[in-house]
């Protein structure tokens, strides 16, 4: 959430590092909010968010990629669910 102000300004950087950086973390609620976070950098930049999709979608947690996916194309966003990008 700290890093929203980052990303109304369209600087993802801090946001993609804390998300990498934080894949492995224990608790749900942060995986929903990276989720969010990378939702909002796509709202803006949609290649910024898939580029980092595609490199970490395997590892992610599940309910972090939900989340980052919600708004996709159906087509797209089962591609990412079903490990096909």
């Amino acid at each position: 959430m700290s890093s929203f102000a980052f990303i109304k300004a369209g600087r993802f950087q801090l946001t993609l590092q804390l998300a990498e950086h934080l894949l492995n973390h224990p608790h749900d609620l942060m995986h929903k909010a990276l989720g969010w976070m990378l939702r909002e950098i796509g709202n803006r930049d949609l290649t910024v968010e898939m580029h980092f999709l595609d490199k970490f979608y395997a590892e992610m947690p599940r309910t972090m990629l939900r989340y980052a996916i919600e708004k996709f194309p159906e087509p797209l966003r089962l591609d990412y669910l079903k490990g096909r990008r």
